[in-house]
């Protein structure tokens, strides 16, 4: 894997930000919910932290190839 073994923020906030849309529009919810989180963003971050979301990232190297790494590979800083 080239590039760092963790999540960086803008992949964090792209990640969080895409799930908060769908969960917004109606998907499925993954986490179980506490009674006072209602936010799209805070459930979405819920499940980023608890690690059940089925994502891969896609990063672009300076070649112009790319690599696909499952978010479970990932560290979360």
């Amino acid at each position: 894997m080239i590039g760092p073994p963790k999540l960086t923020r803008f992949e964090r906030a792209r990640i969080a930000g895409a799930r908060a849309l769908q969960i917004s529009m109606g998907a499925p919810i993954l986490v179980e919910l506490s009674e006072n989180m209602s936010n799209p963003i805070d459930i979405a971050l819920k499940e980023l932290e608890t690690g059940v979301l089925p994502i891969t990232i896609r990063r672009t190297l300076p070649d112009g190839t790319y690599q696909d790494i499952p978010l479970g590979w990932l560290r979360e800083e």
